[in-house]
């Protein structure tokens, strides 16, 4: 799967949460990020190029600061000129027909109050409501927002918690399964075994492992009671 990161950020330099994330990517032929504002700085979008992208990819992640309840100019710009009628929709287009859209957001006020009766008063998914219109209009798979509430309080392990977590986002199937999480954990860490060199860390990983296998096992245990499979 090739996973493109579509990022609208007028001041990316100045954001400590933008320069996080592309620093927690991991280094792969599989994840393309692209940057609008340093791309086309004057605001003219070559077309043609950025809708080949899209065919290139098969998750699309819009990644940008939520403003006003919305993305950055740019970002509604490259909508307009980009997700034009023959090529993401029409009788003639459905280029992004099947692929997977996700929404990276970053928010600077706490996740309590995006509900009933919080500041915001409303939730993140009803905010988003006009990117599963987009999602649904081009017949595309919309995956669960990942918001990133209040970046700047966050403590080193939160941190490290959400880089983990957002890497999972971008390059995972099936975000949401548990199972399809444990896989990716175990593939991490056999990659690790391969990079480190102490007996120490390699007792530690498979400690690991087996902690992670175990739990499996237990789960899919309950899963057989709960089936009635298991008398």
């Amino acid at each position: 799967m090739k996973t493109l990161i579509i990022i609208s950020h007028p001041d990316i330099q100045d954001s400590s949460s933008q320069r996080f994330l592309q620093e927690s990517l991991p280094q792969s032929v599989d994840i393309t990020v692209h940057h609008l504002e340093a791309v086309y700085p004057d605001g003219k979008i070559d077309i043609q190029r950025e809708q080949q992208l899209l065919r290139e990819h098969d998750r699309i992640i819009f990644q940008f600061p939520f403003y006003w309840y919305s993305s950055p100019a740019m970002l509604k710009h490259w909508q307009d000129e980009v997700l034009a009628e023959n090529f993401a929709y029409g009788a003639r287009g459905r280029s992004l027909q099947g692929k997977e859209l996700g929404l990276v957001l970053v928010i600077g006020v706490g996740e309590k109050e995006y509900q009933v009766g919080g500041t915001e008063g409303f939730s993140i998914s009803t905010l988003t409501t006009p990117y599963q219109a987009l999602a649904n209009k081009l017949q595309m798979t919309f995956l669960k927002p990942f918001p990133i509430f209040q970046f700047q309080y966050m403590t080193e392990h939160e941190k490290m918690t959400l880089l983990l977590s957002y890497q999972q986002y971008v390059t995972m199937q099936n975000y949401d399964s548990l199972r399809e999480k444990e896989k990716w954990y175990l593939q991490q860490l056999a990659k690790l075994k391969i990079e480190v060199d102490s007996d120490h860390t390699l007792l530690v990983i498979d400690q690991m492992e087996e902690v992670i296998e175990d739990h499996r096992m237990e789960l899919d245990e309950i899963q057989m009671y709960i089936d009635g499979e298991v008398i």
